[in-house]
């Protein structure tokens, strides 16, 4: 099925591949802390540095055991997901044994690869893909946007995110349906429609017209 993505977003995709560098051995996922977006996630103020802490520290520890690999560490809520490329099984297990050590992290989800790093063409078209999902989730009037995150590696479309039930089923059929997606892995935190409600903000209180207080 294809999509018309909005050339915005396509843009912005195209830039973002030219900025990438010829060699990219770690990356890190990195947090979005302040301003609009700290409003519109779901996770406390708190978690969202926390989150960005981890995968400072995450990204010192693996520097050295994957030099020859190309990792990325993504922290969300605590939990780390590993994605990317090393040479050998044993950096693998090395690589998730260090970050799980790190302090506060909850969980690990290792979907390293045992394999040779992608090419830039596949870094540009992983990059490409995962714009015109976010473009896709942004169009969606069902879902919120930002409150979900999007990695791609070769073709493969990881999703984080505090999400009800409903939310993660929408969100995973969108990405599917996006030309270039071979599969999409839910990284999810399932919540109840009542916990999502109670992380809402509540609407502020209607002061009482003044002759009411006479």
């Amino acid at each position: 099925m294809k999509m018309k993505i909005p050339l915005a977003s396509l843009a912005a995709a195209l830039i973002a591949v030219t900025l990438l560098p010829a060699c990219a051995p770690l990356l890190i996922g990195g947090a979005a802390v302040g301003g609009a977006m700290v409003a519109s996630d779901r996770r406390t103020s708190g978690t969202q540095v926390e989150d960005s802490a981890i995968e400072l520290k995450a990204a010192s520890r693996v520097r050295d055991l994957a030099s020859l690999g190309n990792v990325t560490v993504t922290s969300y809520n605590r939990t780390v997901l590993i994605t990317g490329q090393v040479p050998l099984e044993a950096d693998r297990t090395a690589v998730e044994q260090a970050v799980s050590r790190v302090e506060n992290v909850r969980a690990v989800v290792n979907e390293l690869a045992v394999a040779g790093n992608r090419s830039l063409s596949v870094r540009s078209t992983d990059t490409i893909i995962s714009a015109k999902v976010k473009a896709t989730f942004i169009d969606a009037k069902d879902l919120q946007s930002n409150t979900l995150k999007v990695l791609t590696e070769r073709g493969v479309v990881y999703l984080m995110g505090i999400v009800t039930e409903r939310e993660a089923g929408r969100a995973t059929d969108l990405a599917r349906s996006v030309d270039g997606v071979r599969k999409v892995v839910r990284v999810f935190e399932v919540i109840s429609e009542e916990a999502l409600a109670n992380l809402l903000p509540k609407p502020a209180a209607t002061p009482a017209p003044a002759s009411a207080l006479k």
